[in-house]
């Protein structure tokens, strides 16, 4: 699975298309906060599949069948922020195996999971707490504050032996905590009995 496949996003311009209005209007709805977008360095709003849709059903509108689709496949996505590039693979290809309609990427230090949060917005965060850069619980205590991240579910894991560190982890907000070595496979039931993959 390519760990580079990017998202599609709409722009004002095909958003108007779908709504049936003029390029200013959708510019209005999302300058009075009533649309959520993104803008690029060149100025111009890009609007997230799961947005437009959240919109859309908002205003009793019509969803067309690509948006949905749209939205369904992205749903199931996670982003594993290890380090230990071999750990990370073999935590990556058991996800794969056991979610095989997901996306999901790598991170090996916390300003690589901070970009990816931002542009992919991943369902779970796999996150090893002694990263390089800015550690887990930095990272943890962001995605937990910022509503940019739409609140994904956060599994903080460690081979740290501090018995300190679940408290810490799960009082910045973190869902779950586990602790190295650990079987993949409580991981993968944990993921589908809270998010129901």
């Amino acid at each position: 699975m390519p760990a580079t496949q990017k998202q599609r996003v709409f722009s004002a311009l095909e958003v108007a298309k779908i709504c049936g209005v003029v390029n200013q209007t959708v510019i209005n709805w999302i300058r009075a906060g009533h649309l959520k977008a993104s803008v690029t360095p060149g100025g111009q709003f890009r609007i997230y599949p799961e947005d437009l849709k959240g919109f859309l059903d908002s205003k009793g509108m019509r969803v067309p069948d690509e948006l949905a689709g749209l939205v369904t496949a992205s749903a199931q996505t996670l982003l594993v922020v290890e380090d230990d590039a071999v750990f990370n693979d073999l935590l990556r290809a058991q996800l794969a195996r056991s979610f095989p309609r997901a996306k999901i990427w790598p991170a090996y230090d916390g300003f690589d999971a901070g970009s990816l949060l931002g542009v992919y917005k991943p369902r779970v965060v796999l996150l090893d707490l002694n990263l390089p850069g800015v550690n887990g619980q930095e990272l943890c205590r962001r995605i937990k504050q910022e509503q940019g991240f739409d609140n994904p579910l956060v599994i903080g894991i460690t081979a740290a032996d501090d018995p300190g560190l679940e408290a810490e982890i799960l009082g910045l907000g973190a869902d779950a905590f586990f602790r190295k070595p650990f079987d993949n496979e409580v991981i993968v039931q944990l993921i589908r009995n809270v998010l129901k993959w």
